[in-house]
């Protein structure tokens, strides 16, 4: 995943997809709706099988739509299903010996919380991105940090490597962690129990990054002329 110019959404999968077929029909309708960069299929918990089958299912949807395909915490079994990329905390392998596991030209990121020890370290290891937050309250999962934007803004000003803003992200905080300066948007929950659906949310939340951008770009033009 490298640096883009703007900022871009990274969808995160529900924890539990009891119906795959079902599923893949979302998951087409969304992504079709506006804007997404990344899939990540993030199913704590579930078997070798289970993850499997969901990968073999919306694999082709994503990327015929030039989606690409990032695994949760497995980088033996992301290389085995020949996924994009893989995604460690930092209880999972560590960043180096994922890179060794799936190769040079496979996208590897890094939770690094609220931390930016943490995300140079990641860097320095040859991490693709890293992750920050969570900036909002989670239902998705057991947020140990709260991240502030201004993490964000002090991370784009003074490192390449993009950074991914992560926790409890929907259409109302999308526009203020933009412009703060995330790279990309992790989201889960707001688009999936979006209250119109899913294909809403990702047009709504492509709409809240347009106006964080505009937000950034001003702020960084005053900067300027300071």
């Amino acid at each position: 995943m490298t640096s883009p110019p703007d900022c871009r959404l990274y969808l995160i999968t529900p924890p539990v997809l009891s119906d795959l077929a079902a599923f893949g029909h979302i998951l087409g309708g969304a992504l079709d709706a506006g804007d997404v960069a990344a899939l990540q299929i993030r199913l704590k918990g579930a078997s070798d099988e289970v993850i499997a089958a969901a990968v073999d299912v919306l694999m082709p949807i994503a990327h015929s739509r030039d989606v690409a395909v990032i695994l949760n915490d497995r980088p033996d079994l992301a290389a085995a299903l020949a996924c994009d990329g893989v995604h460690v905390g930092q209880d999972d392998p560590p960043c180096r010996e994922a890179r060794r596991i799936m190769g040079k030209h496979a996208m590897i990121g890094v939770t690094c919380h609220d931390s930016r020890h943490l995300a140079m370290e990641a860097a320095e290891a040859g991490a693709d991105y890293v992750a920050f937050g969570a900036f909002h309250p989670t239902t998705t999962k057991d947020a140990s940090t709260r991240a502030e934007p201004e993490l964000l803004t002090i991370w784009q000003e003074s490192m390449e490597i993009p950074c991914v803003a992560i926790g409890g992200i929907t259409v109302d905080t999308a526009e203020d962690l933009t412009a703060a300066g995330a790279d990309f948007l992790a989201v889960s929950a707001g688009v999936w129990t979006h209250p119109l659906g899913p294909a809403v949310a990702v047009r709504e939340l492509n709409a809240a990054i347009a106006r964080g951008l505009a937000r950034r770009a001003v702020a960084q033009l005053n900067a300027g002329e300071a």
